[in-house]
């Protein structure tokens, strides 16, 4: 992808023959873990360059930005009248992603009602907009990231265990730049073009 520094790291090496085989799998959900700043973002836009869905949309939204309402509406739309501001249908990121990919970042954020919409969306493709009342389907692969331990969230009942399996079907884990030093060199020549 465009501004991409690809990594030498053995580690590195290793994650990006991974996402080849993934990208491939056209639905597979994907859930990259890792420190803040270690490029969960620029992975899921290789992920999704790389699959058969590279021609179509790819939209992110990051989960820990909104408030629990606007992230429903955000995600699932709405039907007019739904709420006090709700003056028209609006579609929400999962339809205009239709046959592309939406990328969830800061997963680990999302509220428990909203969990369970989503692992609709995994399981059978469906959801309603936001006071609606028919299913809309979609085809749409789900990428999702975390700096958070979503296993230890998951224990504590933060997380839907049914969820998170859904989610990590493709597991990512990024090291950290202190995992890589030889890539140190590499990306400050870069930020510095």
């Amino acid at each position: 992808t465009p501004g991409m520094v690809m990594s030498e790291a053995p580690a590195m090496l290793e994650i990006y023959a991974t996402v080849r085989k993934i990208a491939q799998g056209e639905r597979t959900s994907v859930l990259i873990e890792g420190e803040s700043g270690v490029g969960k973002d620029v992975l899921a836009n290789l992920i999704h360059a790389s699959s058969p869905r590279s021609g179509k949309a790819f939209l992110e939204i990051n989960c820990a930005a909104l408030p629990e309402k606007l992230l429903e509406s955000e995600l699932f739309g709405h039907e007019q009248g739904a709420f006090t501001d709700a003056g028209q249908m609006k579609q929400g990121l999962l339809e205009l992603a239709h046959h592309g990919t939406v990328f969830l970042d800061e997963i680990g954020e999302m509220a428990p009602t909203l969990q369970v919409k989503l692992l609709r969306v995994l399981e059978r493709q469906t959801f309603r907009r936001v006071g609606g009342l028919k299913d809309i389907t979609v085809d749409v692969r789900v990428i999702s990231a975390t700096n958070r331990d979503l296993a230890a969230m998951v224990r504590e009942g933060k997380v839907r265990e049914d969820l998170y399996y859904r989610l990590k079907v493709g597991p990512l884990r990024v090291p950290s730049l202190r995992e890589r030093p030889e890539d140190i060199l590499p990306l400050a020549d870069h930020f510095l073009r």
